[in-house]
């Protein structure tokens, strides 16, 4: 995930996340590799960002911007119902809201993808010095709906950031497209029962592991193996 950063003293490039479900999980497997998650913070091309951080005194630095961009719109606009959606934009940032933080129909979404302001992309505004870099990590990938799951072992314990709610084909879809192309079903198991056991089977025979289908959403903190077949 790319996020741009306005306003606040933050490492430029690639800072791995402390995330301590992944740190005991590590210490639990000493596996032969692990594979933590990384976001990267990016100074310039806004554009191109996932998101953005942005200290609280700068905040009009970027919603300006987006003024700019719906201001341009609106003058151009011959439909009502757009113009109407745009003069509600407007009103939105001349507060100093960034867009992501209001509700819009999927009519309305469809319509400002096709503009695309920068604050309609999970935008956190902070206080420059209300945080370390990764209680900041944490609180964009809250703003940003991405939550962890994890696969474990000994030979690797990898983190793997997806969408909250996400089904399960598409998480082994991360892993490798064969998982999700032949995905018959998957074994689940939380991390807060996880971590009272040695192992898998040992989860198994303690009864914490469930066998789930398809139409399974991923959890925060789940543990995965994926049963499949190509």
């Amino acid at each position: 995930m790319k996020v741009g950063t306005i306003g606040l003293d933050l490492p430029v490039g690639k800072v791995k996340y402390h995330d301590e479900k992944f740190v005991e999980l590590v210490h639990k497997f000493e596996p032969q590799k692990v594979t933590p998650y990384y976001i990267e913070f990016i100074a310039d091309d806004l554009v191109h960002a996932d998101g953005f951080v942005v200290g609280r005194d700068q905040v009009l630095d970027l919603l300006i911007l987006d003024m700019d961009k719906v201001e341009t719109r609106r003058e151009r606009a011959a439909d009502e119902t757009e113009k109407q959606l745009l003069d509600r934009c407007l009103e939105i940032l001349e507060h100093e809201q960034p867009l992501c933080d209001s509700e819009f129909s999927p009519a309305e979404a469809a319509l400002l993808k096709g503009l695309a302001p920068l604050s309609l992309k999970p935008t956190l505004i902070i206080d420059a010095a209300e945080m370390d870099v990764n209680e900041i990590i944490g609180r964009m990938l809250a703003k940003a709906g991405m939550v962890f799951f994890y696969t474990v072992g000994k030979k690797e314990v990898h983190a793997w950031p997806v969408r909250r709610e996400a089904d399960i084909v598409s998480c082994a879809g991360e892993i490798h497209t064969d998982l999700a192309r032949g995905f018959i079903k998957a074994d689940i198991v939380h991390y807060d029962d996880f971590v009272n056991v040695f192992n898998m089977q040992e989860a198994r025979t303690k009864k914490l592991v469930h066998l789930v289908d398809r139409d399974y959403h991923i959890q925060a903190g789940d543990i995965v193996e994926i049963r499949f077949n190509v």
